[in-house]
């Protein structure tokens, strides 16, 4: 799993494997979902981070596993 954040594009991209995206499709303005030739998703792209919450801090990615 990667999670890649682009400053200057302001958008957020989380791939969760590396097989080949088949489709792609907008499920709510701004918010992309990555399919496989399974129908999985294996990629979410969030669009306009710095306008969906205004205490972003892309500095400080913290992950937690439950």
């Amino acid at each position: 799993m990667r999670l890649h954040v682009d400053k200057e594009a302001d958008a957020l991209y989380l791939r969760l494997d590396d097989s080949k995206i088949i489709e792609s499709e907008e499920v709510a303005p701004g918010v992309i979902l990555d399919y496989n030739e399974k129908d999985e998703v294996v990629g979410v792209e969030m669009l306009y981070l710095s306008k969906r919450t205004s205490n972003l801090k892309t500095t400080a990615l913290e992950f937690e596993a439950v």
